[in-house]
Formats: structure tokens, C-alpha cells, sequence
């Protein structure tokens, strides 16, 4: 088993030398209050800017997070392509959506249904990247530990996806919570895996 560590560099001081659980956060918190902003009081382009917003929170996220995995000697080159694809597939999604949105929103009524489709598609084609991305660092991770973990997290934020799933699907059946679009899927798995790789951090420690 081999693990690449890199400790060379000291970690910034200050505001942007916050932990992963701090920008994570963060990032959370401004993603549910930029949404509700703007399917409340925003529309069109300036509801799409603002949904765009939070992600520039993803930069110091990544670059806590590898700090911290380099300090614990969990880093390796394959966790840092692992994370420049996520990234970039998270970056896709939210500009899919917020076009996608914007465009229904205003035309709704005039589309016609392969332009629906297509609409459909352009937040739905960069989750397959994100997929692809985990696929790929499971494939180019040569650290087992490193690998088991990853999977191990993955199953787990898949439970919570399905426990959550199924426990408010009856809660819709009977009538005592209002529908949900099944595309929420995608950013509670998301939040399940951060919960997951934290959980097994703090086993770790």
C-alpha cells in the first residue's frame, strides 16, 4: 500500500486557511440561500448569476480539503484529478440547471417536446461526468486504504440517499409532506458524502 503525502508546504494562516468542515458549510448554507432566493424573489439571468454564486466556494473547499488529507496522509494524485472532475462536473450541473430553469421559466408554454428534452439534459449530462470522476479515481487510485474508504463512503451516503428517499415517499403517500422533485437526489447524495467522509475521519482518528 502506498499513500503520497506531501507536507512540504505550511497551511495559510487566517480566513482562507479554514478547514474543509468550515467551507463545507458555508458552501451549504449559501447553496439553500441562493436557491431560495432565487425561485422567490429572482428570475431569468439575475436568478442563474446568484445560483452560481456559491460555487465559487468550491475552490477553498477542494484546496481545505487536500490540506487536510495531506496532513492526515491521505493524499494522493489520483484524489486531487478525482477532485478537479467533481468540481468541474458540480460547475456543469449548476450552469445546466440554472439555464434550464431560466429558459422553462420564461417559455414554457412554446417549447416544444425535444426542446423539453433537451432542456432536461443540460443539468442532467455533468452528473455523468461526477459519476464518471469516481469511476475513474477508483480505477486510478493505487493506495487500497484510500480506495476502500472512498467506496465505503459512497455506500454509505447511498443509504442515507435510499433511507431518506424511501421514508418521505410515504410520507408523501399519506398525504403529510408536500411533493419533491426527484432531481434533489443528486445534492442530498452530495451532502451524504461529505457526512460519510467525515464520519470515517473522525473513526479514523
Amino acid at each position: 500500500m502506498t499513500t503520497n503525502v506531501s507536507n512540504d508546504a505550511s497551511p495559510p494562516q487566517g480566513f482562507l486557511g479554514r478547514g474543509p468542515i468550515f467551507w463545507g458549510a458555508l458552501f451549504v448554507i449559501a447553496m439553500f440561500a441562493t436557491a431560495f432566493l432565487a425561485s422567490s424573489a429572482l428570475e431569468g439571468p439575475a436568478a442563474m448569476l446568484v445560483m452560481l454564486l456559491p460555487m465559487a466556494l468550491l475552490f477553498p473547499l477542494v484546496k481545505a480539503s487536500e490540506r487536510k488529507q495531506a496532513a492526515s496522509g491521505c493524499a494522493s494524485p489520483a484524489m486531487v484529478r478525482y477532485n478537479r472532475r467533481a468540481m468541474l462536473g458540480s460547475f456543469g450541473y449548476v450552469l445546466g440547471l440554472g439555464i434550464a430553469l431560466s429558459i422553462w421559466n420564461r417559455y414554457d408554454q412554446s417549447l416544444s417536446q425535444p426542446v423539453t428534452v433537451l432542456l432536461a439534459l443540460l443539468p442532467t449530462l455533468p452528473t455523468f461526468v461526477m459519476i464518471w470522476a469516481m469511476g475513474r479515481y477508483l480505477v486510478e487510485e493505487t493506495d487500497e486504504y484510500l480506495r476502500y474508504r472512498t467506496v465505503l463512503a459512497a455506500l454509505m451516503s447511498l443509504g442515507m440517499v435510499l433511507a431518506i428517499g424511501i421514508f418521505y415517499g410515504f410520507l408523501e403517500t399519506f398525504g403529510l409532506v408536500p411533493h419533491v422533485w426527484a432531481w434533489w437526489v443528486l445534492p442530498v447524495w452530495a451532502v451524504g458524502l461529505g457526512i460519510s467522509h467525515l464520519i470515517l475521519r473522525v473513526r479514523g482518528r
